[in-house]
């Protein structure tokens, strides 16, 4: 795997952060970096694709140390992440965690970006009951998992940068967050989000921001980087995709434990996610400046440019 060129190893490189961190670095008119393509499935259509456009694709699972030191060998950079929503354990994403950690330090790898969240039990301590505990040693499993394992690359050593990502708005899309219609047949957006404002962004901005750290090298290590594409209210979103979708979008706020009641997988946990997010609506949004993620990546979209793209994909029900 030797190269003239430095290697960035991309951890889940056919998902939406990886794969967009892999065309960043194809894409990218000075060529700086070779990108190897790290998946479980190396011949899925997803990892052939990458491969056809010039990517390296190496076969590894964060769940099986071992892999990740072929995958990492001689690398300069590595891209990790986990996904919580694969299998909801975040005891399994703080283990994949410490096994990137650990396999970055045996490999010497000279910049590690770790995309993570905050640890919301750090402002909710469990004995706190404005919201639920989960999993019986969580607030907020899908972020507080990440933001454990953060200390993980500290202790194993390995220069990192702590990317800290915003709402998908793509979860329009994909995990049923968008619009639907109500008993009178108007669509409605229901959020439990109140009046805060929600840092969101394009989840295919999220590798050209990674890329833009990598590219920044040394200056970055040892910094918590949080991007966002816009922040916006659910009274704003609502009426960016009345104009996209040609229909009226109301907006509905629902209570926290309204949305936690909604039944379907996951739904405590990200009842608890916005209650957090708005109950820490300062801190939250001040980690995620729109300024900083687009200095990274100047081709970062808005929330009009995204549904310009996009918003025929939202599924209307």
């Amino acid at each position: 795997m030797a190269s003239k060129k430095p290697v960035i190893a991309v951890v889940g490189a056919t998902g939406a952060q990886g794969s967009g961190l892999i065309r960043a670095i194809l894409q990218d008119p000075e060529r700086r970096f070779i990108a190897r393509a790290i998946t479980r499935k190396p011949d899925s259509e997803k990892a052939r694709a990458l491969a056809a456009q010039g990517a390296e694709v190496v076969a590894a699972d964060a769940d099986n140390p071992s892999s990740l030191d072929h995958a990492f060998a001689g690398a300069t950079g590595v891209f990790c992440i986990t996904n919580f929503w694969e299998h909801f354990s975040a005891d399994r994403e703080i283990a994949q965690a410490r096994a990137m950690a650990q396999a970055a330090a045996r490999a010497d790898v000279r910049h590690v970006i770790w995309s993570t969240l905050e640890d919301t039990r750090l402002r909710v301590p469990l004995s706190d009951d404005r919201m639920p505990t989960l999993q019986g040693k969580y607030k907020v499993p899908h972020f507080d998992g990440k933001g454990e394992a953060d200390a993980l690359f500290s202790e194993a050593k390995v220069p990192h940068t702590l990317l800290v990502t915003s709402f998908y708005w793509d979860n329009f899309i994909y995990f049923g967050a968008g619009p639907k219609k109500d008993a009178s047949g108007q669509l409605a957006l229901v959020l439990p989000l109140g009046n805060m404002k929600l840092p969101g962004i394009a989840a295919e901005d999220i590798g050209p921001c990674a890329f833009g750290v990598f590219t920044r090298g040394q200056e970055m290590i040892g910094r918590t980087v949080g991007i966002a594409g816009e922040h916006l209210s659910g009274a704003e979103l609502a009426a960016e995709m009345s104009t996209a979708l040609g229909q009226p979008v109301r907006y509905e706020a629902v209570s926290f434990d309204a949305y936690r009641k909604f039944g379907f997988p996951g739904a405590d946990d990200l009842g608890n996610m916005f209650q957090y997010k708005h109950d820490f609506e300062r801190e939250f949004r001040g980690a995620r400046p729109v300024e900083e993620a687009r200095k990274l990546y100047p081709g970062l979209h808005t929330f009009r440019q995204w549904l310009a793209k996009y918003a025929k994909q939202i599924p209307l029900s």
